[in-house]
Order: C-alpha cells, then sequence, then structure tokens
C-alpha cells in the first residue's frame, strides 16, 4: 500500500474519532474512496484502531456491499429476487451479459463495468430493478440495456437516466400512516405528559410491533425504562430486507418527519438520549434526504437539547448505514452490525432490552411501529385502538407485489381479508398468496378468507401474488436458494441444513425424487426449523412446511413413476409431520 492510501486511510478513521464502534463506517467510506477493501488496507485499519486484524476481516467478509477485490468502475446489480423473475430480471439479466461480454460475477477488461446478482432491493412494485453505482433502476426492459451502457459509457450520470427513477406506488392511503402532520405536536403532547403516561398511552392503544413478531410496544418500552443502567438506546430498524417489502421505502421517503418525530418520543420514554436508525445499505440513496430531514429537525428545536424548550430532554438520531446482508433485519443481529461488528445474531437471554447497543439497555422498533407511537401521542391511544381488530389494532403497510394489475404499498385496517385485498389490487386467477416474505406463509385459494392480523395472518408487510401461470414450487425453490446465500453460517442446522433441504427440494422438482424423498425433504424441514439458532434458520423452511399441505398435489406431480405408473402413498401420513411443524391440523385432510 502507498503511503497516500495509508494517509487517506487514516484520514478516514480519524473522521470516525479512531473509535473501533464505527468500524463499518470506516469500510464504508474505504469502499467509497477506493472500491474496495484488501486485506492490506484491513491490516492498516486495524493498526490504527489498535484491534486485532481477524476483527476487521471478520467483519467486511461477512457484507457484499464491501468488496475485497477491485470492482469495475460502475457496479451493477441486478435483483434476481423472486417477483423481479417473475416480471423477466433474467431476461434483462442476460441483455447485460451479452452487451457487456461478461458473465455475472465479473469484470470487464477495461474495468468500466462489474455485472453482480443481487438480493430483493426494495422495488418489487417496479421490477425489474437494479443498482448502478447505488442508484436505483426500475421497470427495466432487455431493449434498454444497449443505451444504458452506451449512456455510462459516454459519460452520463447514473441518476439521469431515463429508468432512474423510482415511483412512490403509494396505492392507498390510511389514516394513521399516511395522514397529514404537524410536526413537533405529538412530541409537545407527549412532553405533556411522564415518560411512564406516554408508556400508559401506548398501552391503552394495543399497539404491537409491525416487524412481524407483534410484541406488545408499550411492554418492550417499559422494560426498557426498568433497566437499572442511566443509559439507554433508541434503535429504528430500517433494514427491510425482506423478499417483497418495500412499504418502509415509501414511508422513509414521504413521511420521514413521522419516522422521527415517533423515535423522540420513544427516547423520552424510555430515557434514551441517543437514537440510531438503521437503514439498509440498498436504501442509500435516501441517506442524503433523511440527513437533511434530521438537520431541518434540529434547527426546529425537535432535537438536540432540551427539545421543544423542555429543561433536561436531549435526545438525538443518527444515521446508521447498513452493507447488505439480511439477517441484519433481525434486532440483536442488526445491533451488531450497528457496533461494527458482523450482523450476526447474539444468543438470548439477555435480551435488546436489558443488553443491547455496546450493552446498554436498548428498544429497537420498526419504522412502522414508531410512525404508529407518533400518531397515538398525536391523536389518542383510545382512538388508534379502535381502528383494526381487538388484537391488532391500527392500520398496515403493506407492499404488494407480484401478478396483480396495481402493485405497490396499501395502508389498510388490520381484519382485511386475502380475499377483499386481491380486489383491491386486482388480481385475477390467483394460485397462491405469499403473506409475509420467504420467511412467511404460502396461503391457498381455500384460505383466502383468511385475514391480516396477529391473530391469524401476521406479516412485515410483504404480500407477493402468484398467478396460476406460475410454477409455484419453482419460486419456492428460489426462497430456499435466498436463505442458503443469506444465512450467517454460525450454525449447522441452518448453515449445512438449507443445503441440504435444497438439494432434496430440487431432486423433487426435477421429477427425480420417490416417496422417500417428500418423507425426507419434510424431515430435514422440521429439524432446520427446530434446531436454527436464530429467526432467519427457523423460517428458512416455511417455504416448505407451507405448501407441502396445501399444494400437496403439486409435490405429487413431481414423484418420480415407476414402470409408467405414479407411486401411490399415504397422504395423511405423508404430511403428518410436516403439518404440525407448520403449526396447521391434519382437519380437512381426511
Amino acid at each position: 500500500m502507498t503511503h497516500h492510501y495509508r494517509e487517506q486511510i487514516k484520514n478516514i478513521a480519524n473522521k470516525y474519532g479512531n473509535d473501533r464502534g464505527y468500524l463499518m463506517n470506516i469500510a464504508q467510506d474505504i469502499v467509497k474512496e477506493f472500491g474496495y477493501i484488501s486485506d492490506e488496507m484491513v491490516a492498516h485499519v486495524a493498526e490504527i484502531l489498535n484491534i486485532p486484524m481477524v476483527q476487521v476481516r471478520d467483519m467486511v467478509s461477512f457484507y457484499s456491499f464491501l468488496p475485497r477485490k477491485p470492482l469495475g468502475k460502475n457496479v451493477i446489480r441486478l435483483s434476481n429476487a423472486v417477483i423481479e423473475r417473475m416480471k423477466g430480471a433474467d431476461e434483462v439479466g442476460k441483455a447485460f451479459e451479452k452487451e457487456l461480454g461478461i458473465s455475472f460475477g465479473e469484470t470487464t477488461k477495461d474495468n468500466l463495468f462489474t455485472l453482480l446478482h443481487t438480493a430483493c432491493i426494495g422495488l418489487s412494485d417496479q421490477a425489474p430493478g437494479a443498482l448502478i453505482n447505488n442508484v436505483p433502476l426500475t421497470n427495466l426492459k432487455p431493449a434498454d440495456v444497449p443505451q444504458i451502457i452506451r449512456d455510462i459509457k459516454a459519460g452520463k450520470n447514473v441518476s439521469d437516466l431515463p429508468q432512474a427513477r423510482v415511483l412512490l406506488n403509494l396505492k392507498k392511503e390510511g389514516e394513521v400512516i399516511c395522514a397529514p402532520l404537524e410536526s413537533g405536536q405529538a412530541i409537545r403532547n407527549a412532553l405533556n405528559m411522564k415518560p411512564e403516561e406516554v408508556i400508559a398511552e401506548i398501552n391503552k392503544s394495543r399497539l404491537r410491533g409491525r416487524g412481524g413478531a407483534g410484541f406488545p410496544t408499550a411492554m418492550k418500552w417499559d422494560f426498557c425504562r426498568k433497566q437499572k443502567s442511566p443509559i439507554r438506546y433508541l434503535i429504528c430498524n430500517a433494514d427491510e430486507g425482506e423478499p417483497g417489502t418495500f412499504k418502509d421505502r415509501v414511508i422513509l421517503t414521504e413521511y420521514p418527519d413521522l419516522v422521527f418525530e415517533g423515535m423522540t418520543i420513544a427516547g423520552y420514554a424510555i430515557g434514551a438520549k441517543e437514537g440510531i436508525m438503521y437503514l439498509r445499505g440498498e436504501y442509500a440513496y435516501l441517506l442524503d434526504n433523511l440527513e437533511k430531514v434530521l438537520a431541518k429537525r434540529r434547527h426546529l428545536g425537535l432535537l438536540g437539547e432540551n427539545i421543544c424548550g423542555r429543561e433536561g430532554f436531549s435526545f438525538d438520531i443518527r444515521i446508521q448505514l447498513g452493507a447488505g446482508a439480511y439477517v441484519c433485519g433481525e434486532e440483536s443481529a442488526l445491533i451488531e452490525s450497528a457496533e461494527g461488528k458482523r450482523g450476526a445474531p447474539r444468543d438470548r437471554p439477555p435480551f435488546p432490552v436489558q443488553k443491547g447497543y455496546k450493552n446498554e439497555p436498548t428498544s429497537v422498533n420498526n419504522v412502522e411501529t414508531l410512525c404508529c407511537a407518533a400518531r397515538i401521542l398525536e391523536k389518542g391511544g383510545e382512538w388508534f385502538a379502535k381502528i383494526g381488530t381487538k388484537d391488532s389494532t391500527g392500520t398496515k403497510m403493506l407492499s404488494v407485489s407480484g401478478d396483480c394489475e396495481h402493485p405497490g404499498v396499501y395502508e389498510v385496517e388490520y381484519g382485511i381479508t386475502i380475499e377483499n385485498l386481491l380486489e383491491l389490487v386486482g388480481a385475477k386467477d390467483t394460485q397462491a398468496v405469499q403473506v409475509g416474505g420467504a420467511s412467511g406463509k404460502c396461503v391457498a385459494p381455500k384460505d383466502f378468507g383468511r385475514r391480516i392480523s396477529f391473530e391469524d395472518l401476521p406479516t412485515g408487510g410483504s404480500i407477493m401474488i402468484f398467478g396460476k401461470n406460475r410454477d409455484l414450487l419453482e419460486c419456492m425453490h428460489q426462497f430456499i436458494e435466498f436463505f442458503i446465500e443469506e444465512s450467517c453460517g454460525w450454525c449447522v442446522p441452518c448453515r449445512a441444513g438449507t443445503t441440504l433441504l435444497e438439494k432434496k427440494f430440487r431432486q423433487i422438482l426435477d421429477g427425480k425424487g420417490t416417496v422417500q424423498s417428500l418423507a425426507e425433504l419434510r424431515r430435514i424441514a422440521q429439524t432446520v426449523k427446530a434446531m436454527s439458532r436464530c429467526g432467519l434458520g427457523q423460517t428458512s423452511a416455511n417455504p416448505v412446511l407451507t405448501t407441502i399441505y396445501d399444494f400437496a398435489d403439486l409435490y405429487a406431480e413431481r414423484i418420480k413413476e415407476e414402470d409408467g405408473k405414479l407411486l401411490t402413498f399415504d397422504l395423511q401420513k405423508a404430511m403428518k409431520v410436516g403439518i404440525e411443524a407448520s403449526g396447521r391440523t391434519m382437519e380437512g385432510v381426511k
């Protein structure tokens, strides 16, 4: 490494006070400056921060947006998520390969372009989508590719390309998230109450976390506030990496003030002075505007010292940009990442509310949850509790994509049926609806009367629609491949189990499976679900476990024939364990 390189890296580290906790930021700035972070650079960072080199290497090797070797001047990351492939991403990919004369994973000889695949980038409502130098391109067509490459070669800014536009696609506005906001009003209302009274108001609303798990928000804040440590943290989880999810993209674009208002109220309630928004790396293009909103709020006295003139209440927010890792959506993995480490989930207990960020009590809340909290302090817990259902109060922002006429974001009251939602979005001849992303449930037409709610079909926000013309099991196979790619690799059931699951699933899809293969597939899925360390592994088998009963005929069609006859088997016996593992019953099978 030249002296010039060493000086630049030294300056980057110095910008962050040579603080090991900002290792992610330091690595990101190095990549921004040099295009990659080599072993030599890693060693120099370790020397400056006075930490073992293995710690730095361990972190940078974990994230897909921290390349270890030089890439081309223009890095094209084409999303190959399920919906994107349904909408023609494979054909767009072939067009890029043809135009550039390289395959995916390669760099052109002139070092101008590197072509990569990436997972869902939060643009499934306007797929196929890609990121070129972190600039999003949408609704791509194979015919667009030659001109895109010519324009970039001619020196045109990627952000000036015709395809470099992200539509808001907010199709239905509700009364909670999408209503007009008077900045600061909810904060002023909160400051007229004691922190305990704020938590009581949230409790009155019966607000539950919008990330999918549905933990009562008031209970989480109360647990955090009651910890003995005088230092507490509030983290906003804006790492929506679940395939087919993009509602936070819309909220952060259109309603950032509402999110920051909610974060400030949460900070007051739990006794935190610092808030962190963990923003997924794929949303780097939103960062500048979010920073401007924060700056404006500081200017208005809504952030910083003595907020709204309240002596003694100081709270500020910083944004931590992620670097491409699905598992960081899990709250303990997110905390590890925010601390500048690899995003591996922690063992629990202790829970984050006990020992979270920097080992201090931490409340991690979803973007949408914090928006709801702000609205509750503006309009009251009783008002909020009257919306939705008894156990699922308020509204839900849904990201709808796939085979429908009107993909986009819909704010609906909890309790809406799948059937009514399909009518709303213009979906016809629907074969299945995937609720909750790759880790969710695949719902068959006979269950379209079920409701989006915590008591029936919970979801973090992803709704993927598959028409009858789709090979549903091939789509499920792509979900399994996604989990293999995104596993942190820590535990064997997830690291090895998902690979075994994919191989057995592929065998059946290729018509080479037997009844015994189906039984083995079920056993592997059950083991991965039961034995994995964190939520990623525990839900990675869901594409199998939620289709093996309701779509049994699709599996039966693939079972290997002998002597020209389809092998027969006892459906009840074959499906019993899988059905139980997925939380279903044998009712209706007989």
